[in-house]
């Protein structure tokens, strides 16, 4: 039997739950300025899923990636659930919401 696709789901699965928390705690201790942190990194996963030959590091670094990038929209996304009031306000950049608690 081939594992490696259940492998790659689980993996795929686990990458996508720990980059919620990730985006939440980068936006309220950094805000929308950490945007380009996830765009090298997800640049640099993608490159390396490309030059990568091994079959099963390649879509795991890929999946990385893509989730880096889909991040950047998550992390602008997510300052707008704060200034609905869905999540919490960093009291020290109160300044840049649009919600004024």
């Amino acid at each position: 039997m081939n594992y490696s696709g259940l492998l790659i789901a689980i993996i795929t699965f686990a990458v996508i739950g720990v980059f919620h928390p990730i985006v939440i705690k980068g936006e309220y201790y950094f805000g929308t300025r950490c945007w380009w942190v996830f765009a090298l990194a997800g640049v640099a996963a993608i490159i390396a899923s490309l030059l990568t030959a091994d079959p099963l590091l390649s879509p795991i670094l890929g999946v990385v990636g893509c989730s880096c990038l889909w991040s950047i929209l998550e992390i602008f996304e997510q300052k707008q659930r704060v200034e609905k009031g869905w999540f919490p306000m960093n009291p020290k950049r109160k300044k840049e919401y649009k919600r004024k608690d």
